[in-house]
């Protein structure tokens, strides 16, 4: 009964990859493996048109510590290590739209994203 998963975004590179909370990238493929369609929203002033590709978006990543504790200490055995990134990238193949203030683009692609900003 879904037939969109819709989503921010924090950051969405000149090819229409998208970098959002952890969690978005796994929401995409979801989506696409169940037919549902994919949409992100987010002002134009998250596109960032001098990074090419989601591969040059820096992604903050935290201490390992937020992942072996709670408010009544550690809870992994000492010596445990983790990678704790805080944003991931959802490549534009999987996004089916981008819905901004100035216009949509469907099915992003660089040429769509700049015909979005001459409009």
């Amino acid at each position: 009964k879904v037939d969109w998963v819709v989503v921010g975004s924090d950051r969405i590179a000149a090819n229409g990859d998208v970098a959002n909370k952890i969690g978005t990238y796994a929401a995409a493929i979801a989506a696409r493996h169940h037919g549902v369609k994919f949409m992100v929203v987010a002002p134009i002033s998250t596109i960032d048109r001098e990074v090419v590709s989601g591969e040059e978006i820096p992604i903050e990543v935290r201490k390992s510590d937020e992942l072996f504790s709670c408010s009544e200490g550690r809870m992994a055995a000492e010596g445990a290590t983790g990678w704790n990134p805080v944003f991931d990238v959802t490549p534009a193949e999987l996004v089916d739209v981008i819905v901004t203030e100035r216009g949509v683009v469907e099915n992003p692609t660089r040429e769509k994203i700049e015909a979005l900003f001459s409009a």
